[in-house]
């Protein structure tokens, strides 16, 4: 029998497959799941290969605790500087595509929540939509919590309150015309991809990977491109991009560059731009990698 948190769902029509076009430039948007996404590679890489011969780039705006309103993005200011800063970031990146996957952090007000969640980000959808203008933006629920024994709570209860999320995310999406990707169901019941019952491991990516190309309703690359020496030649490659990008967007001297300390070492914030060659080079040798996992069969 499937758990009550499931079948709570069980009304969400799934949506068409995610589109990509030649050249596409994706932002993945999010809380602690997307940003630690980037330090293994494996999400990205099973994106990547699902679209084929198609080049994509990525950049990675997730923040660890972040919610709708961009709490965890201002430094020393109110949430708004934070969503501000989304906002600036979202204007210089122009992405084609913008998968966004909130309500992790929101799910624990539970119902008496979801108005504010709503609210909120219908708010943050209107302003992907101004400063940045991308062919598609989709939602993606959160993905469930895992109750791993004692003496690591029982995450039962919180997968209710996810669930109850992620059908509003559905809705959401519904009323939006925006394609939803069902993640939270399309993962399911799982053991052993958590450290704490949250946060993915390496293995517990390795795992969802395919679970979260799937909820974009895309077509899973064989298991030869994503295994083996050449899948872990791309996904390291593509970490090492993702470290270069995150040295460029988040610098961690930002304080001197840009913030209240910036008379002392702002000069030095003409740097940060040094870093798109480098980055544009990692592409360079992602798309060779890439190449070659997709001639395997």
């Amino acid at each position: 029998m499937k758990k009550f948190w499931f079948s709570l769902l069980s009304i969400i029509i799934p949506a068409s497959a995610v589109t990509f076009e030649d050249n596409d430039t994706i932002v993945l948007l999010g809380n602690t799941m997307i940003e630690r996404a980037q330090k293994y590679g494996h999400l990205e890489t099973a994106i990547s290969l699902s679209a084929g011969k198609k080049k994509l780039k990525f950049r990675n705006l997730g923040w660890s605790g972040d919610t709708v309103f961009g709490h965890a993005r201002s430094y020393f200011g109110p949430p708004k500087e934070g969503f501000d800063r989304l906002k600036s970031d979202l204007a210089e990146l122009k992405p084609d595509l913008v998968i966004v996957c909130y309500g992790a952090v929101a799910a624990y007000d539970g119902e008496k929540g979801l108005p504010e969640f709503t609210t909120g980000y219908e708010t943050l959808l209107s302003m992907i939509k101004s400063s940045a203008s991308p062919r598609e933006i989709v939602i993606v629920s959160p993905p469930p919590a895992e109750s791993l024994g004692s003496p690591m709570p029982d995450m039962s209860e919180h997968n209710k309150r996810l669930a109850l999320y992620s059908k509003a995310l559905g809705k959401l999406a519904q009323k939006h015309k925006l394609q939803f990707a069902d993640f939270f169901t399309t993962l399911g019941e799982s053991k052993g991809l958590t450290d704490n019952g949250l946060h993915f491991t390496a293995e517990g990516y390795q795992t969802a990977a395919p679970k979260f190309v799937e909820a974009l309703g895309l077509s899973l690359a064989t298991g030869n491109q994503l295994q083996g020496e050449h899948a872990r030649k791309l996904r390291e490659a593509t970490v090492a991009k993702n470290k270069l990008f995150f040295f460029r967007w988040r610098p961690a001297n930002e304080t001197y560059l840009r913030l209240f300390r910036k008379h002392e070492q702002g000069n030095n914030v003409k740097e940060l731009p040094m870093f798109d060659p480098l980055i544009a080079d990692a592409e360079k040798q992602i798309e060779s990698l890439k190449k070659t996992a997709l001639s395997l069969k």
